[in-house]
């Protein structure tokens, strides 16, 4: 899982890319939050070494999205199950993109101190860096569904202003 990137991003927005990749590893082959956040920061670049395309991630944000993410699996999966047509389960969904949508629909639940749609527009654009399709369309789509159950009194969320695009 390589993501195309081709403009310096902020330590917030790499620490995102990472979680991903890391969610996305251990969908896979099934390591534990705390094994692919070792690797990561050891081995991936999550760390200050030049040269990675990860370097200068923001590693608390990271180990939060992936360690958060993990501990709330079976929350989140039900939840953007319910934000699937039922013909599509979650399980359907290729690996990238179930990985993407983990670590966005994990940040709406855990996060309230980040606005709705800096979440969804970041994770639009990770889908942008794996997919040049309808993928960033549907995460958007997803993630602002998920966005009107889990933050209904937020404002953004009830202007309809969740959207990224």
């Amino acid at each position: 899982m390589t993501a195309r990137t081709t403009q310096p991003q902020s330590a917030r927005s790499l620490a995102r890319l990472a979680a991903t990749q890391a969610l996305y590893q251990m969908l896979l082959i099934g390591t534990t939050a705390e094994d692919v956040v070792a690797e990561f920061r050891n081995f991936r670049g999550v760390n200050e070494t030049e040269g990675s395309t990860l370097t200068g991630a923001d590693q608390a944000l990271f180990a939060d999205i992936v360690r958060g993410a993990c501990a709330r699996q079976d929350e989140i999966e039900a939840l953007l199950s319910e934000c699937l047509a039922q013909d599509w389960p979650l399980a359907r969904l290729e690996t990238t993109l179930r990985a993407v949508l983990w670590a966005g629909a994990y940040e709406l639940l855990a996060r309230p101190d980040i606005p709705l749609v800096v979440i969804i527009n970041e994770y639009v654009e990770i889908a942008h860096a794996f997919f040049a399709e309808k993928e960033p369309a549907f995460v958007n789509g997803v993630l602002d569904r998920l966005a009107h159950k889990v933050r209904p009194s937020t404002p953004e969320a009830a202007a309809g202003g969740g959207s990224a695009r």
